[in-house]
């Protein structure tokens, strides 16, 4: 994974998209900087991590400027989510973790709202990087209630 960012800025730099090339220059920074915390050559699951948090960095960002009023540094904000993105799998639809969540607390036997931290390690080892866990919590909670 790591390499393929690595090409990705060499891609950018033949291109001459300077956008681009920030982006992905923060992002490598990002990655390195955890490898260099964790003292060691970070999976591609780690790495996929150190995205997702870029990723969600920039949205409550968007978030904050949106409410300010600054709408050119949320439309900048929003094409470097989007750079980011392409890093991520796909995203599971809403239908389908719905199915999942609800296939793991039948298996477990989930009751109750006292279950859902278990539930939402269940559905997160099932699920991987393919669902963002603040809508799992979410979807569980709902389930439980």
């Amino acid at each position: 994974m790591f390499e393929t960012v690595k090409k990705d800025l060499i891609s950018a730099m033949k291109e001459q998209d300077k956008f681009k090339l920030d982006v992905i220059r923060m992002l490598k920074s990002a990655i390195q900087n955890e490898t260099i915390a964790k003292k060691k050559e970070l999976s591609d699951d780690e790495v996929l991590a150190v995205i997702k948090r870029e990723v969600k960095k920039r949205n409550s960002s968007i978030e904050e400027y949106t409410k300010y009023g600054k709408m050119e540094t949320v439309e900048s904000l929003k094409k470097e989510v989007e750079i980011l993105s392409t890093y991520l799998p796909e995203e599971l639809s809403d239908e389908e973790l719905e199915k999942i969540i609800a296939s793991v607390i039948e298996e477990m036997q989930a009751t109750d709202i006292k279950a859902m931290g278990s539930v939402i390690k269940a559905v997160g080892a099932k699920v991987g990087s393919s669902a963002d866990m603040s809508k799992v919590s979410k979807i569980v909670k709902e389930k439980l209630s």
